[in-house]
């Protein structure tokens, strides 16, 4: 099972007594969560894209949506996600699971800047009913990731100008 790819993988950092387990489901931002007590903006949702017939993972915030005018300048190419069974076939892991931990050889991992903003954050650990707290500090150790990137909008919160 994924479940148990993602937490072979993180106790190998001694992180494994860290996942946590739930009866509910965390299959989506929302659900996650509420299972977890937090803003929806620090759930560390893991998308899944396809760039030169290779699977790519960029991990960004509940709150932010792909930029596809960015995505595009960034990668060179339209973005693509993965179907489901792309997804399980490429990554290692199901939609509603989907981490940066313990994927398949190949995989690249991408961390988007809108995930910058808080201390901790909470990606998926291999199922939907699962997750990790984790500074960014060591998201970024433990994700394997290869570079940070900009590719996500609605996140910022920009001040909204005076009315004149």
């Amino acid at each position: 099972m994924s479940l148990e790819k993602a937490k072979a993988y993180l106790e190998q950092y001694g992180l494994g007594e860290r996942i946590r387990e739930f009866a509910v489901s965390s299959a989506t931002v929302e659900l996650a969560a509420q299972a977890l007590c937090c803003e929806p903006k620090r759930i560390a949702k893991t998308l899944s894209f396809m760039v030169e017939q290779k699977a790519v993972l960029i991990v960004a915030a509940g709150d932010a949506k792909v930029d596809n005018a960015a995505y595009k300048a960034f990668f060179h190419t339209k973005a693509k996600m993965l179907t489901p069974d792309e997804v399980t076939a490429l990554v290692g892991h199901a939609v509603g699971g989907v981490c940066p931990f313990g994927v398949k050889a190949g995989v690249s991992v991408y961390l988007d800047e809108s995930l910058r903003r808080f201390e901790t954050v909470f990606p998926a650990c291999g199922s939907s009913n699962s997750a990790i707290e984790l500074t960014i500090a060591e998201l970024e150790r433990y994700s394997g990731y290869r570079e940070w990137i900009d590719v996500c909008k609605g996140w910022r919160e920009d001040p909204v100008p005076p009315q004149e």
